[in-house]
This record gives structure tokens, sequence and C-alpha cells, in this order.
């Protein structure tokens, strides 16, 4: 009977120890649990910061959107004025020489209202044709040489051909309209009688 007691006296000893043990281990987390709650404090500093930095990054987007399209309004703007110059100086390309012109316009109309006979309106006539050939001269206008030339018909409009002894093959014998170059480029075509000489049989 005494080893019986003495027997439930130990397990009773045991129990007391493990509920002793599971206290102890209630009030005191283990160094487990304390790694995972290191851990997760770990997890949301590094999130806070993901989201911080991604808030600042849509930021920096809309500032950049902004400022794209403000180079795209600007671009817009030049664009259009751009053209708009462009158009001008395609409408007002000929301004300096009309006004060259209007002087000769104004001679003549001098010369017609102040000349008394056929003598005075030729000399007048001869000043303005003088003054209006140097203004073209100015800008590049050239007469092409046709009489005595050899034909080419980059430069001349040949609109009559003649069997002329005193002429070779394919020179030009008459000028029937001149022609004219702005600097070097052909504007009007000579038009011309060439020399065709008839083949002999």
């Amino acid at each position: 009977m005494a080893k019986k007691d003495k027997k439930e006296k130990g397990e009773d000893l045991d129990i007391k120890e493990e509920d002793q043990s599971k206290v102890e281990e209630n009030e005191n987390p283990s160094e487990s649990e304390e790694e995972t709650s290191q851990e997760e404090e770990s997890e949301d500093d590094e999130l806070a910061k993901l989201n911080k930095d991604l808030e600042r990054k849509d930021e920096e987007i809309i500032e950049l959107k902004s400022h794209i399209q403000r180079l795209q309004a600007d671009f817009d703007n030049f664009r259009k004025q751009n053209d708009k110059q462009k158009q001008d100086l395609i409408k007002f390309a000929n301004e300096g020489l009309i006004v060259k012109f209007l002087d000769v316009y104004e001679d003549m109309e001098r010369a017609l209202e102040n000349s008394t006979n056929e003598e005075e309106l030729r000399e007048g006539l001869e000043l303005i044709y003088q003054k209006m050939k140097n203004t073209l001269e100015k800008e590049g206008v050239e007469e092409i040489p046709a009489v005595g030339e050899k034909f080419d018909p980059f430069k001349h409009e040949a609109l009559l051909t003649v069997d002329s002894p005193d002429h070779e093959n394919n020179e030009i014998v008459d000028e029937l309209m001149k022609g004219y170059t702005l600097k070097d480029k052909v504007i009007k075509y000579s038009k011309v009688r060439v020399c065709k000489k008839a083949k002999k049989e």
C-alpha cells in the first residue's frame, strides 16, 4: 500500500512538472515565435517602403506626362507658326520684284501723261525700257542667245524649219520670240526658225 502511494505521488509530481513547464512556455515565448514576429515586422516595413516608392514613381509619371503634354503643345504651336510663315513666303515671294516694277509702272504712267508728241513719248519709253531691263538683269534674268546658235531643245522651241544655203544644218535662222533664263533655269523657251537641209538623193 505504501508503494502504491509513492507511485501515485511520483505520478502527481511528474504531472505538476509538466504543468509547470507548460506555464513557463506560456509565460516566456520561444525563440521561434520571436523570430516569426521580427520577420513579420520586417515584411511590414519592406511593404511600407515599397508602397512609398510606388507613390513616388506615380508622382514622377504624372509629372512626366504633364511635361510631355506641354512639349506637344509647344511643338503644335511651332508647327502652325512655321506653316503660316511658309504660306506667307509663298504668297509674298514676288513682293520685292513687284515693288521694283511699280516704279517702272509709274514711270510709264508719267510718260503717257506728260508726252506732248511722239518723240517725247519714244524717249520716255526708251528710258522705261532700259530701267526695266536693268531690274530684270539684277534679278538674274538673261536672254537666251538664238540667231546663229546651234539649235538646243533644252533652250529653244522650233516653230518653223527652212532649207537655207547660208546656214548650217540645225542652225537657228530667225528668232520669232525671245527666251529667258532665271539664274541658269529656263523660264521661257526661245521660239525660233531652224535650218533643215534637204536630204540629197
